[in-house]
């Protein structure tokens, strides 16, 4: 089931993500309905947070990738629970989006390489590093797991440049072609649905 993603401005995305156990109800069917949902929105990672999950979760497919990254084709997993123990190499930029924040893409920068601790789907504990791409792909689903967007990461003068964009997904003005969770509105006090 293709699920709706919600929009910058939503209080979910600034929350910190709680960690979650492997009884959590109906984990399977929530990885495969957030694989559907990330494929059919043209993205190559997803956080529990965007679909309005306060769970430390995300996943990801870097096969988009793989014409400039071998690492990258078939690269397709889960991530429960992670942490990123470290963070090594020189920072490098990047041009970023995100489906929460749709029509918006901004160059950010983030380090080289990282170490990853996490659960896969199974349960398994894994201990990884990664770089280049797939670094940078798990780097900004990690941050939703933390309340950061990618949009705070960028140059003072760019976050001026864009605030009106980011007022008018807010306000969901924009219609990326997906179904999204916008903030709730004051005056009416109810969530805005649009596709």
């Amino acid at each position: 089931m293709v699920l709706p993603v919600v929009a910058y401005g939503h209080p979910t995305l600034r929350k910190v993500s709680q960690d979650i156990g492997k009884d959590y109800p109906g984990l399977k069917e929530l990885i495969s309905d957030m694989f559907e949902t990330m494929y059919t929105t043209n993205g190559v990672g997803l956080a529990a947070p965007q679909i309005n999950r306060n769970i430390r979760m995300f996943i990801v497919d870097a096969t988009p990738f793989s014409e400039d990254n071998e690492k990258a084709n078939g690269f397709r997993k889960v991530f429960i629970n992670p942490r990123i123990i470290e963070e090594n190499g020189e920072e490098w930029k990047f041009n970023e989006g995100c489906l929460s924040i749709p029509e918006i893409r901004e160059d950010v920068m983030r380090k080289k390489e990282i170490r990853i601790q996490y659960y896969d789907e199974d349960f398994r504990f894994i201990d990884e590093m990664y770089d280049d791409v797939l670094a940078r792909i798990i780097q900004h689903e990690y941050d939703h797991l933390q309340g950061i967007l990618f949009v705070d990461k960028i140059a003072s003068i760019r976050k001026i440049l864009i605030r009106k964009k980011l007022d008018d997904i807010s306000k969901g003005i924009v219609k990326p072609g997906y179904k999204m969770i916008y903030p709730q509105r004051k005056k009416q006090g109810h969530k805005i649905h649009r596709t």
